[in-house]
């Protein structure tokens, strides 16, 4: 058992999940790639060492409030040893397998299409961790599966024209957003691009203001703020690099998605969750999918799922906000020293 791949204890993990959600076994669409992905043994050190989650094996759920039925989990893919040029690749690969065999020829054609710019070579060169693979799943099986590819403002060249122009308007009107990645998602019925930055400076919330009133967002500020401060404890100041803003278009126009990175937050209360879900008592249905999912990825054996990473709040033109929060469950840290001294979550620094 000692010299077991992990992939083993991640799938089990996965489909015990996948059976209390009542939701497609990810082991039917992506066993292969968790498979070359986590090949080395338990507790094998060398896992903590990656852009994704520091200290912990890279591999994060995700709750989201706009998908409370599915299971939905993040990865780094093809190991520590991997360059981020074969993550890069690797992932490409995936991501037309699943879009071909689950959306269609013409969502692989939509997918080759926007991929193009991050394929070739020429981007190939300085990469850290290349790429990180996504997916999530529903009782209809494969729900999407997205790739966010390494990239600072070099890249920013590949994204569409309607999100760069998003994003010109957005990084007017906002100083010290720093790209740092492009994701594309390919949904069953829909494809998206999103391109996220981190926030170099130390930010209070209300300093959103000037660049959500030119995204046409301003008036949902007041909402963002009253999660923030309800599950922060009250803090409206978060420090630097604490941060990521996501941009991308959906039919009514620009959406942005807040990600607040939970490890680099001093102060975060003992009773987070709890105050979080005080935001979700009027919405009675997510609050009840989110306890669905703590229970799924809680051991049997255990009272707790494991260490929340980051808190995200998503805007549109309507509607109210929708809370993510991404799980490091607690059978994938490495530990407790790792964890520590692996520092904020990579993602800031890639």
């Amino acid at each position: 058992m000692a010299n077991q791949p992990f992939s083993a204890q991640v799938m089990n993990r996965l489909s015990h999940a996948a059976q209390r959600l009542r939701t497609a076994d990810p082991r039917d669409y992506v066993g292969g790639f968790i498979a070359d992905s986590f090949r080395k043994p338990q507790g094998d050190l060398s896992y903590a060492r990656n852009a994704l989650a520091p200290g912990a094996v890279p591999l994060e759920a995700q709750f989201s409030a706009k998908a409370p039925r599915a299971l939905a989990f993040n990865m780094e893919p093809l190991g520590p040893d991997a360059s981020g040029w074969d993550r890069r690749t690797g992932t490409n690969r995936e991501m037309r397998r699943l879009v071909d065999g689950n959306f269609g020829s013409s969502a692989l054609r939509w997918f080759d299409e926007v991929s193009e710019g991050f394929r070739g070579m020429s981007v190939g060169s300085g990469l850290n961790y290349g790429a990180f693979f996504g997916s999530s799943f529903d009782n209809g099986g494969l729900q999407s599966a997205s790739v966010s590819y390494e990239g600072g403002s070099d890249q920013l060249g590949q994204v569409n024209p309607a999100l760069a122009r998003l994003i010109g308007t957005a990084m007017a009107g906002m100083p010290g957003l720093r790209p740092i990645f492009t994701t594309l998602i390919a949904g069953r019925d829909y494809g998206s691009q999103w391109a996220t930055f981190l926030i170099t400076n130390g930010l209070r919330v209300s300093d959103l203001q000037p660049m959500m009133e030119e995204l046409g967002l301003g008036p949902k500020l007041s909402q963002i703020m009253q999660i923030v401060g309800i599950a922060l404890g009250g803090r409206f100041d978060l420090p630097s690099g604490s941060t990521l803003v996501s941009l991308g278009r959906g039919p009514e126009g620009a959406e942005m998605e807040l990600q607040i990175m939970l490890d680099a937050i001093p102060d975060v209360p003992p009773n987070f969750l709890q105050l979080l879900t005080m935001n979700l008592r009027e919405r009675p249905r997510e609050l009840t999918a989110l306890e669905r999912f703590l229970e799924a990825f809680t051991p049997d054996d255990g009272v707790w799922p494991g260490r929340f990473s980051i808190l995200g709040i998503k805007i549109g033109p309507s509607g109210p906000p929708k809370v993510s929060l991404f799980l490091r469950p607690v059978e994938f840290e490495i530990s407790p020293a790792s964890a520590l001294t692996s520092g904020p979550d990579a993602r800031a620094a890639a």
